[in-house]
């Protein structure tokens, strides 16, 4: 090789390796757009308008909140998927997503393959909820209820493998009873749902439940997490109430399209963790119910994998048929 291609080559290698980082100290430069793939409303969708504001405060530029709706995650999830890997396409995804793996084994994408982890954001328990005509005061009554009833009493969720439907398939798992899920199209029409009476239980986002519990709407029955929550410090938790093991969080985080350049991932992991441990965000979300996470993109990446094989065991549980 001559001097003039060695000095030819030595300069592409050095231009290739600081691209990213010139791309990085540039990004953004124009809005980003972000894919909730839930409906407007419901936690996903509160989240993501929160970070949003602070992170175009931030950057200085827009960041753009998208519902993309529909199978359960998968449709908004498939369209992050086929963004370009440039970090202005981002995805606010959540539990859903890592039960989506053994749940619809037909999806298109590979979770892992297909996006980068960039950050966790928080997580929140859930609340088992019934409509107050429901003659069950406690858990173990509605429970009882059930065991009376095989097959006659039903459940709401936002869709096949999200965090309120896989709670409620491992509710009927550890409590031994047969309810029918009732899916509806986003969180917003399955509280709804329950409210409104057209269906007797739903297992929700306390963040999101938790005003019309206060309003009694609906009965408060258990939650879902290791302690008592914060907000409904009243209602005892699943295993307190006589489900020895019980437990079900809803979180949620954000990844990219794979390829995306990491020298952006870093910039974003670091900005997303910043706005998490802000005193207002931490007091506003210790409010809803909501607990920050922060991790970096190592670290989000092992919780994912670690989740996937989490849900792929629960999954196999639903296929046992009620005691």
């Amino acid at each position: 090789m001559t001097g003039a291609r060695i000095a030819l080559a030595l300069a592409a290698s050095l231009f290739a390796t600081t691209l990213p980082e010139a791309q990085a100290q540039d990004y953004p430069s124009r809005p980003v757009k972000v894919i909730v793939p839930f409906g407007a409303g419901g936690p996903a969708d509160v989240t993501a308008r929160q970070i949003g504001n602070i992170l175009q405060e931030s950057f200085g530029q827009p960041f753009v909140i998208e519902n993309r709706t529909g199978a359960g995650g998968v449709i908004g999830t498939q369209e992050a998927v086929k963004s370009p890997p440039d970090g202005y396409t981002l995805l606010m995804m959540s539990n859903t997503q890592t039960a989506n793996e053994s749940l619809v084994p037909q999806r298109k994408y590979e979770l892992m393959r297909d996006l980068a982890p960039i950050a966790p954001v928080n997580s929140s328990d859930l609340v088992i909820v019934v409509h107050p005509s429901v003659p069950a005061k406690t858990l173990q009554e509605f429970i009882a209820l059930a065991k009376l009833q095989p097959g006659k009493l039903n459940y709401a969720s936002s869709g096949q493998g999200t965090p309120y439907h896989m709670a409620g398939e491992l509710f009927k798992a550890m409590a031994g009873i047969d309810i029918l899920h009732v899916p509806y199209r986003n969180s917003g029409e399955a509280r709804s749902g329950v409210i409104g009476g057209q269906v007797q239980m739903m297992i929700d986002a306390v963040t999101a439940m938790a005003p019309n519990v206060a309003e009694n709407q609906v009965r408060a029955l258990a939650t879902t997490g290791q302690t008592r929550s914060t907000v409904l410090p009243s209602v005892p938790t699943a295993i307190e109430a006589g489900v020895p093991g019980y437990e079900a969080t809803i979180w949620l985080g954000l990844m990219a399209p794979a390829g995306t350049p990491k020298a952006v991932i870093d910039k974003l992991n670091a900005a997303v963790n910043a706005t998490v441990k802000r005193s207002d965000v931490v007091k506003l979300w210790t409010q809803q119910g909501a607990v920050p996470m922060s991790m970096t993109p190592e670290e989000f990446d092992k919780f994912l994998r670690g989740d996937i094989v989490k849900w792929a065991e629960v999954v196999k549980k639903f296929e046992k048929p009620p005691q």
